[in-house]
């Protein structure tokens, strides 16, 4: 639920945003299907269904027309904030604790991109051309290999297993949230192998990142 969306948007958005974008309602309807009309496991599918799409939808905006702009990401990554806080107590809370958790994953990456000083080169890369852009990106990437950067990203990967692990003592405690705390869980976590993926095929292939 998160790693496929992100390497398949990744690309899409790059490609055709308007289309990637009309998915939205794709997952949405699918989502919302479920819950209505399958049984308890399908219903939970469709919860986490509607979470991702709220997150696909501010993937989709940023990534395809305010990528130059990363102070924007944020912002528009958390579109949907508002009904996810208000979802946590409703049949929905699954998608919502999973969008939420998401949302926390995009903001401490975006935290660690501006301690790190990633973040004063990304407009340079996303706007680059097709022939420049792989080498700015490699460059980016092998400047975190430096000592103090890269003491930097463990200390924040320390933190988010931290979280992680927070939650799914919560969910032993909190039984009506049990789900809802360990699909957070999950998610956060996962986050944390995305960004290092992504770090890795830009040292490796930036090209297959998905941000060229």
């Amino acid at each position: 639920m998160v790693v496929l969306p992100v390497f398949l948007q990744a690309p899409w958005v790059h490609l055709h945003p308007f289309s990637a974008c009309l998915f939205t309602a794709v997952l949405l309807g699918i989502g919302i299907g479920l819950v209505e009309i399958g049984r308890e496991k399908w219903a939970l599918v469709g919860s986490l269904l509607v979470g991702v799409s709220g997150s696909w939808l501010g993937g989709c905006l940023f990534w395809g027309w305010l990528r130059g702009h990363p102070l924007w990401h944020l912002p528009v990554e958390g579109i949907a904030l508002p009904l996810a806080i208000g979802g946590l107590s409703t049949r929905w809370r699954l998608g919502c604790g999973f969008y939420l958790a998401c949302l926390l994953g995009t903001a401490l990456t975006d935290l660690m991109m501006v301690i790190t000083g990633v973040m004063t080169n990304w407009p340079a890369v996303v706007q680059a051309s097709l022939k420049d852009a792989p080498g700015l990106l490699n460059q980016t990437a092998e400047a975190l290999l430096k000592p103090q950067p890269l003491l930097l990203l463990l200390i924040a990967a320390g933190l988010i297993l931290f979280l992680a692990n927070k939650m799914r003592q919560k969910a032993l405690l909190d039984s009506p949230f049990r789900s809802t705390w360990l699909v957070a869980s999950a998610a956060l976590t996962t986050t944390l192998w995305i960004d290092g993926l992504f770090w890795f095929t830009a040292l490796i292939q930036p090209k297959l990142s998905g941000l060229v």
